[in-house]
């Protein structure tokens, strides 16, 4: 999953949207959004990510935040995202409650057969936008 995010500001405030992919409904089941949010808790105590807000939706999250501490945005993201989808996606081989899994780990698979990137499940896809703050006159 080596992917070259475009971070042209180390220091500026970007708001970057994970979408699960084909927009499947992963975020319904509060287990997989508290490994979302644990990691997010992770990088703020120990990878330099200052958030400023954070949504999650159905089959989406939405984020503001920025680097701190000299941290590189686009090494702290690639972490993040490795490590929350292959957690989300063990959470639900793991779930003997999960009504999808089949569906779910199929799908998976198969749009990681897609991606060179990606060794066997691919669980997201991200956009990064810079936030430009201020006031014109």
């Amino acid at each position: 999953m080596s992917r070259n995010y475009k971070f042209h500001n180390p220091e500026g405030l970007y708001f970057i949207s994970f979408a699960v992919v084909g927009w499947l409904d992963v975020f319904i089941r509060n287990e997989y959004k508290e490994i979302l949010l644990e990691s997010l808790r992770f990088c703020q105590k120990n990878k330099g990510m200052e958030i400023h807000a954070w949504c999650i939706m159905s089959s989406h999250v939405h984020l503001v935040f920025r680097s701190i501490d000299g941290q590189k945005p686009e090494l702290m993201i690639g972490d993040f995202k490795r490590f929350t989808s292959k957690a989300i996606v063990q959470a639900i081989k793991d779930n003997h409650r999960e009504s999808r899994k089949e569906f779910l780990l199929n799908f998976f698979l198969k749009e990681g057969s897609k991606n060179s990137n990606v060794n066997q499940y691919q669980f997201g896809d991200m956009t990064i936008n810079q936030l430009s703050c201020g006031a014109t006159m």
